[in-house]
């Protein structure tokens, strides 16, 4: 018994030591090691925990980076090394250090009318047909559902409504059924779609309600100079209707003048009032329409008016917490600079669009909008000199506050090779 007794106290013992260790000093400094640092050449050094006197920081390759204090090291060219903590000649921890070609890109804040045409024509609603039967809805016949996707009709192409009228008018004069291939989600299939005769208005129509283009209005984020790549609005399009993201055939992007401002109040989201025209010289094209914002090229350089030269950028873990700038539009054309502040921001490894909690702190922006408001999307956020995301979202029970996206990852979705791995696979 005193045995099993003695047994336990030494188990009870070992489990408060472990419960206790995450609260030592040196332990907790020690876990806050990173194992991997990605940084640019010409930017901040790099500043990592000191653990004690008896422990010394040493970089393997000082072409790379050499160190300029303690626990400070700076980086000097291109390529990677290791940082290595030793005690009496022996390895505790080593840090890889990735130091990237200093990379800028020119940042937006001007307002942007976005003109959408879908991949296919979607569909957005179904309706009932009187015929001399009864009422009938052949879309819903066809197990045709709202968000759905028309790619081809007896297997041919459509892209837009008018295309999709003969189709039917030439199956309901022949009593035939139309051959219809479907896109829902990652999917793809034929259904069989039968226009029934409108009693009340003598022409044929298949039960549903399409579309084949969406227009809006967003902020400008980046664009690049070099390879004239941009990135705008920081986040999906979606339908209006069906709330699913809209896959694109083609866009365009065209200006946009701020004509007024609808503030947002809590629990309903203020909104910018815009004008611009589908045939306004276009901007650029769009390619691609994700989670991180909608991407393409410029036809020709723009400017912002407020801040035109290139500034270098920062990765997510680079960013801080404290104050910072956006530009945006809030009167006609003209792109000012608000004050903000970083409440949180996620060191993220991997791509992920709710990188940071912003806060409007700017009094005149405030009071002109409310805080974060529709249309605001997409306006570049600014610390230090340098890109470091997008506006992306606002919260409904306070305006003021808001998530925005990491430029690290617009970068990716526009296809821009921040990380040096094309130059690295040739």
């Amino acid at each position: 018994m005193k045995f099993k007794g003695f047994r336990n106290g030494i188990g009870i013992m070992l489990l408060v030591a472990f419960l206790c260790i995450p609260f030592f000093t040196p332990l907790q400094t020690f876990l806050m090691i990173p194992n991997q640092i990605t940084t640019f050449i010409n930017q901040q050094p790099i500043h990592l925990p000191a653990l004690s006197d008896n422990i010394s920081m040493e970089s393997t390759e000082d072409e790379v980076i050499e160190a300029s204090g303690a626990s400070e090291f700076a980086a000097k060219g291109t390529g990677t090394a290791d940082i290595v903590y030793e005690m009496a000649g022996l390895p505790l921890k080593k840090v890889n250090v990735d130091v990237l070609k200093d990379f800028k890109v020119r940042p937006g804040g001007q307002s942007i009318g976005v003109n959408l045409h879908t991949l296919g024509v979607l569909v957005v609603g179904h309706h009932q047909i009187n015929t001399a039967d009864g009422k009938v809805s052949p879309g819903e016949e066809a197990d045709i559902q709202v968000g759905d996707i028309i790619l081809k009709i007896n297997d041919q192409e459509v892209k837009e409504i008018a295309e999709v009228a003969p189709f039917v008018e030439k199956a309901g004069q022949e009593k035939e059924t139309l051959k219809v291939t479907v896109k829902r989600g990652d999917e793809k299939f034929d259904t069989k779609l039968k226009p029934y005769l409108d009693a009340s208005e003598d022409n044929y129509k298949i039960g549903l309600y399409i579309r084949d283009s969406a227009a809006g209005i967003g902020t400008m984020t980046f664009y690049d100079p070099v390879s004239k790549k941009y990135g705008a609005l920081g986040h999906v399009i979606s339908d209006m209707d069906t709330r699913k993201p809209i896959e694109i055939h083609k866009g365009t992007i065209v200006r946009s003048s701020i004509k007024a401002i609808e503030k947002g109040n809590n629990g309903t989201p203020g909104e910018k009032r815009a004008e611009f025209s589908a045939k306004e010289k276009k901007l650029g094209n769009i390619t691609k329409n994700t989670p991180f914002g909608v991407f393409g090229k410029l036809d020709e350089d723009i400017k912002n008016g407020q801040l035109d030269k290139a500034l270098p950028i920062a990765l997510s873990h680079q960013v801080k917490e404290g104050p910072a700038k956006i530009l945006t539009v809030v009167k006609g054309e003209k792109v000012e600079e608000f004050d903000v502040e970083i409440v949180s921001s996620v060191p993220q490894k991997f791509p992920a669009t709710k990188g940071m909690i912003i806060k409007i702190t700017d009094k005149e922006l405030l009071n002109e909008t409310g805080g974060i408001v529709q249309g605001m999307s997409g306006s570049p956020i600014i610390q230090d000199g340098k890109v470091i995301g997008a506006v992306t979202h606002v919260f409904v029970n306070d305006p003021t506050s808001g998530y925005g996206v990491h430029i690290e990852w617009m970068l990716n979705e526009a296809g821009i090779d921040i990380y040096g791995q094309e130059q690295k696979a040739g």
